[in-house]
C-alpha cells in the first residue's frame, strides 16, 4: 500500500519533495551514527583525548578542502547527480572508521569523510532549492527538520548498539548498507534539473550582495557548533549540575532546533524571511545573555532553548535567499556563503575554549551574545523584499 502510494508520486512536486527529504534523512542518520561511536573508536585505537581531538580535526579539513571542488561540480553537473555521488561516497566511507587499525588510516578516512559530507550537504541544499521553486509556499526548513529528526534516530540506534556491545565496525557497516539502499530507492524520484554551466573562479568568496548573508551564516553556524561542543561543559563547570542534567541540557537544545525547523516554514509564510531572521538573531543573543546573567539550571535551559530556536532556521533561510541570486547560480551562491559560514563553525568554538581558559565560560557566552548582536545588525541590511 505504502509502496504504491510512493510510486504514484513519481514525476510530481510531492514526489520530488519526498525524495529530497530522504536524502536529508540519509545525511542526518549517517552522521549521528558515526558521532555515536566516536568514544568506542577512540578506545579501540588507545588514544588520549588530546590525540583523538587532533585526529578529529581531519574531518573539517577535508570538508574545507573540497569546498571549491564542490562548487565546480555543481556548475558542471546537475545538483541531482552531485547529490547521488555525495550520498554514495558518504555512505561508503561511513562504513570504514570502525575498521581502522592504525591512526593514519583513521586520519585518511576522516579526510575523505569530511569531503564527502561537504559534497552531499551542498548538493542536497542546492537541490532542495530547485524543489522549492515548484512550490508557492516555503518548504525549505522542513528538509532541515528531517535532518535533525534523523540525527535523533541515528543517536538512538547508536545508544542501543553501545548498550548491546555491538562493535562499531558492524554497526556502521549496517547503517552504511541501509542508507545506500534508501539512496538507491529514492534517487530515481528526484527532480531532473540542468546544471548552470556558469563560468566562475575555482575559489571564490561572496560578492558584496551576498556578504551580509555569509556573515549571518557565519554567526549562526558558530553559535550552533558552540552549543554542540560546550553546552554540556557549561552545565558542568559553571552550574556544577549533576551528570543527568548535563545530558538533558543538550537534549533541550536539540529538541528546540528540531521543533523550530518543523515550524519554520509556517512562520516564514506568515511573517516573511527577514522578520524570521531578525527574531532568530534576537533569540540567539538573548539566549546567550540569559546564560551569562542568570547562571542557574532553569534559566540556562531557557537560554539554550532560545538559542536552539534561533539557530534552527537561519542557515536554510539564508540558503533560500542566496539561491535567488541573479548574479550567481544557486550552487555557486551556496558554495561562496558556506565557505564563510563553515569558518564560523570551525574557528569560533575553539575560541570559546581560549576565552573560558583566560576568563571564564560565562564571559565566553557573553561574547557569543555580542555575535548575535552582529547578526541582528546584518539582518537589518537585508532588503524588505526578502
Amino acid at each position: 500500500m505504502l509502496l504504491e502510494y510512493i510510486k504514484s508520486l513519481r514525476d510530481s512536486p510531492k514526489g520530488y519533495r519526498l525524495a529530497t527529504t530522504f536524502f536529508f534523512f540519509v545525511s542526518g542518520f549517517g552522521y549521528s551514527s558515526w558521532a555515536s561511536r566516536i568514544p568506542a573508536i577512540k578506545t579501540q585505537l588507545h588514544l588520549t583525548e588530546a590525540e583523538f581531538g587532533a585526529i578529529l580535526f581531519a574531518f573539517p579539513i577535508g570538508l574545507m578542502l573540497t569546498m571549491p571542488f564542490t562548487g565546480r561540480m555543481l556548475n558542471l553537473f546537475s545538483s541531482r547527480y552531485c547529490m547521488l555521488i555525495g550520498a554514495i561516497l558518504f555512505n561508503v566511507v561511513l562504513a570504514l572508521p570502525g575498521f581502522a587499525a592504525y591512526v593514519w588510516q583513521l586520519v585518511i578516512i576522516l579526510l575523505i569523510f569530511g569531503g564527502s559530507r561537504n559534497v552531499m550537504n551542498l548538493s542536497m541544499n542546492a537541490h532542495s532549492l530547485e524543489v522549492q521553486r515548484l512550490y508557492s509556499k516555503s518548504i525549505i526548513t522542513t528538509f532541515h527538520a528531517i535532518w535533525s529528526l534523523a540525527g535523533f534516530a541515528g543517536a538512538g540506534l547508536g545508544y542501543v548498539m553501545v548498550t548491546q556491545n555491538i562493535d562499531p565496525s558492524q554497526h556502521l557497516l549496517g547503517v552504511s548498507v541501509a542508507m545506500l539502499a534508501v539512496t538507491a530507492c529514492f534517487y530515481p524520484m528526484t527532480l531532473v534539473c540542468e546544471p548552470s554551466r556558469e563560468k566562475r573562479k575555482f575559489f571564490s568568496i561572496p560578492d558584496k550582495d551576498l556578504v551580509k548573508f555569509a556573515i549571518i551564516c557565519f554567526v549562526s553556524m558558530a553559535c550552533e557548533n558552540t552549543m554542540y561542543d560546550w553546552s554540556g561543559i557549561y552545565f558542568q563547570n559553571v552550574l556544577h549540575a549533576p551528570q543527568k542534567m548535563t545530558t538533558a541540557a543538550f537534549v533541550f537544545f536539540m529538541t528546540a532546533v528540531t521543533l523550530g525547523r518543523f515550524c519554520g516554514d509556517h512562520i516564514v509564510m506568515r511573517y516573511g524571511v527577514k522578520k524570521m531572521l531578525f527574531y532568530s538573531a534576537v533569540m540567539i543573543s538573548v539566549g546567550f545573555l540569559i546564560c551569562f546573567l542568570l547562571p542557574f539550571i532553569v534559566s540556562t535551559i531557557l537560554g539554550f532553548v532560545l538559542i536552539g530556536v534561533g539557530v534552527s532556521c537561519t542557515v536554510p533561510l539564508v540558503f533560500s535567499i542566496a539561491g535567488k541570486s541573479k548574479g550567481l547560480s544557486s550552487g555557486s551562491a551556496l558554495t561562496s556563503i558556506s565557505t564563510i559560514g563553515y569558518l564560523g563553525f570551525l574557528i569560533v568554538p575553539p575560541m570559546v575554549g581560549f576565552i573560558s581558559e583566560a576568563l571564564s565560560m560565562k564571559w565566553a557566552f557573553l561574547v557569543m551574545a555580542l555575535l548575535g548582536g552582529l547578526m541582528i545588525f546584518m539582518v537589518n541590511k537585508i532588503s524588505e523584499e526578502n
